[in-house]
């Protein structure tokens, strides 16, 4: 999981192309640019978030996710 919180955009490009099937199939949504802006919509709202923190050992990065309990902190 701290793998693909790491890559922000292998993930939301995972989400868009899963919503855009459910779309597609389940909801048999037609408008291909209503079902690719709707799911690369709620992919980014999904997707981690980085975020830079000063300390007093220097900068480090700090990634968020709605899916990890804990956040990682990249040096």
């Amino acid at each position: 999981m701290k793998y693909v919180a790491k890559k922000p955009f292998l993930v939301v490009f995972i989400f868009t192309v899963v919503f855009v099937i459910f779309f597609d199939v389940v909801l048999d949504v037609e408008n291909i640019l209503i079902r690719t802006s709707i799911s690369s919509f709620i992919a980014v709202l999904l997707a981690p978030r980085k975020k830079k923190i000063k300390t007093q050992t220097g900068a480090k990065t700090q990634i968020t996710w709605l899916f990890l309990k804990e956040p990682i902190t990249i040096e």
